[in-house]
């Protein structure tokens, strides 16, 4: 394969220039080689691209290859288009595959019957060109995944060469009820500042997560404070096509090893070398610190970032350098599980018999809207915050707390001002990722 690709790398919304940022940094592609759109960003790269994307994005939700492009009236339209793609050229009829659709404002009435349309527009192509074998269709764990995106006039046919999407890292194995996602946590670390995505590099502060439950956010920093690939734990669709070559990815790998803050020692291992930066995670759940210290045991970063239980609302700076505070911060159940102090109500020194006590914040996730009791000003909730932001302005004085929440009306229960304000999305979720410039005077207050 040759001839340039035209690639389609999906993200969350919000995250698109941050996306396009890191693309520029990994394959110095620009102009009308690399353009931002809504939800995701086109490249003009190939074959090596695509390897290079799947292994080191940290914020594309998949790397597709760009096959067909039509107007599409109708669903023999549909059938036409995937029937015309030389799938052939991709993969054989020993593979398995599925096809996954999307819509936006599609005149078709239904996207299973399109599905359907497509599948058997991939098979008869095969019978037709390969003496009436056909692959067979496997749901659950395909080989090759073919996606079909409709518009009001139009229809766009993909190959996915990443399989599983790409925040699936691989050592992500203890998590809690509601885990980040990596995409999202590595989009907050590029929204605050820290890493820049860019330059390929990530500034020389500290990185303080104090509600890290199981450590998504505070490993994705430590991986890149040593330089680790986001997919080098796992295995990707393209291994699976036609023009995959595996001499060209295992050199890259090889160039990926190279990179990292380790070097091989006597015993043919790989001895960790302390990375430029340091990255500390807490968590007032000693449960979750032990899924946060595995998880980043398997990420090959826990030499690279310090982890510790501790309420929130007592944890003193991790460091005498003032740094970034980046968090998730606690919302609907999770209020309970933030502090002790909160739980119980007062400051630090009290009992901890009211820590499981409020029935609505353990109320099943699905029975309301995530951010749900935050939002109408739960008065649990509303203390902790209190709490927390006075914490903040007598113990960590010219730090940044970065807070994604989707609560809009955070800014008053932490009785604080944000100085800058990043819509980023947590699934289907509107979130604001807010900046507060912690000081100890009364101009800290809203």
């Amino acid at each position: 394969m040759t001839a340039p690709l035209t690639l389609f790398l999906p993200c969350a919304a919000g995250v698109e220039d941050f996306l396009a940022d890191e693309v520029h940094g990994l394959t110095g592609l620009a102009g009308h080689d690399l353009l931002s759109q809504r939800g995701g960003v086109r490249v003009r790269g190939g074959w090596a691209e695509v390897m290079r994307l799947n292994l080191w994005s940290r914020l594309a939700q998949r790397v597709l290859i760009e096959l067909a492009h039509a107007p599409c009236p109708d669903e023999q339209a549909l059938y036409a288009l995937a029937f015309a793609v030389p799938w052939e050229q991709w993969f054989t009829p020993r593979h398995t595959f599925r096809v996954d659709i999307t819509a936006q404002g599609s005149p078709l009435r239904s996207l299973n019957f399109a599905a359907l349309r497509v599948k058997d527009a991939v098979a008869d192509r095969f019978r037709q060109r390969a003496g009436g074998v056909r692959p067979s269709v496997d749901t659950a764990c395909p080989q090759v995944r073919v996606h079909a995106h409709l518009t009001a006039q139009h229809a766009t046919l993909y190959i996915d060469t990443s399989g599983e999407p790409l925040f699936k890292r691989g050592w992500r194995q203890d998590k809690g009820d509601a885990p980040l996602k990596e995409t999202l946590a590595a989009a907050m670390l590029a929204a605050c500042g820290w890493w820049l995505p860019a330059e390929r590099r990530t500034r020389a502060l500290p990185l303080y997560d104090p509600c890290c439950g199981s450590g998504t956010i505070v490993i994705e920093a430590a991986q890149l404070a040593c330089g680790l690939p986001p997919g080098g734990q796992r295995r990707f669709a393209f291994e699976h096509l036609a023009p995959f070559d595996p001499a060209a990815w295992n050199a890259l790998k090889k160039e990926a090893n190279s990179l990292t803050t380790t070097s091989p020692n006597t015993e043919k291992s790989h001895e960790p070398l302390a990375p430029p930066v340091r990255v500390f995670g807490s968590d007032v759940a000693h449960r979750m610190v032990d899924f946060a210290q595995r998880n980043a045991e398997r990420a090959g970063v826990a030499h690279a970032l310090q982890l510790r239980g501790g309420d929130a609302l007592q944890r003193q700076p991790p460091t005498a350098t003032p740094g970034i505070i980046l968090m998730n911060p606690p919302y609907g159940e999770r209020i309970a599980v933030a502090g002790t102090a909160a739980a119980r109500g007062k400051g630090p020194g009290g009992g901890r018999e009211r820590f499981h006590a409020s029935a609505t914040l353990h109320a099943p996730a699905h029975a309301r809207a995530p951010g749900a009791d935050c939002m109408h000003g739960d008065a649990q909730g509303d203390d902790f915050f209190r709490q927390l932001s006075q914490h903040w302005k007598s113990h960590y004085a010219g730090w940044q707390a970065w807070l994604l929440t989707p609560d809009r009306a955070l800014p008053g229960r932490l009785r604080l001002k944000e100085s800058r304000r990043v819509p980023l999305w947590n699934g289907p979720i509107e979130c604001r990722l807010l900046r507060f410039d912690l000081r100890t005077d009364s101009s800290s207050a809203a």
